[in-house]
């Protein structure tokens, strides 16, 4: 190997290492989240980016956001991953803070795919139940478990079980 092309490879890996904590900001593991605090969200959805490494869109909360009244008797469909959705349900909550906008993280689109989510366009009306960061510091994001459209319910975190 010459001068030239040991050059041209340190160049791009420093290119490659200076665009990393981006990428690591961009998408968020499930260990950001706080997976004990289920939050409740519905409204329009904004913004969608129908695209890997998940699909998400920003979510234009409804203006009376309330828990529904039938929230703990709906059924949620299983997972390949262990969701307790009975716990869940009980324990999901508004959120405490009052941004009017939230960003939705959904889950990529090969899962999307497993679970036949039809595509969400600019308008769409969803709700989802998810996580937000500990202590709902940081941005309005959100990783949903479930997503509601319509009167279907997909899981998000795994593929369907069954």
């Amino acid at each position: 190997m010459n001068r030239r092309e040991s050059l041209r490879g340190l160049c791009g890996a420093a290119v490659a290492w200076a665009g990393w904590p981006w990428l690591a900001h961009a998408h968020h593991g499930w260990s950001s989240f706080d997976q004990n605090r289920p939050l409740y969200l519905e409204g329009v959805a904004r913004q969608v980016r129908w695209r890997n490494p998940h699909a998400e869109f920003t979510l234009e909360l409804a203006p009376n956001l309330a828990l529904p009244a039938d929230l703990t008797a709906r059924r949620l469909p299983t997972q390949m991953a262990r969701v307790d959705t009975e716990a869940l349900l009980a324990n999901t909550r508004l959120p405490d803070r009052r941004d009017p906008r939230w960003e939705v993280e959904l889950a990529p689109l090969t899962r999307m795919n497993q679970w036949r989510v039809p595509e969400i366009t600019d308008g769409t009306p969803v709700a989802v139940i998810g996580f937000t960061f500990v202590g709902e510091r940081g941005d309005a994001v959100l990783r949903a478990e479930y997503l509601f459209l319509g009167d279907r319910v997909y899981g998000m975190r795994s593929a369907p079980a069954g």
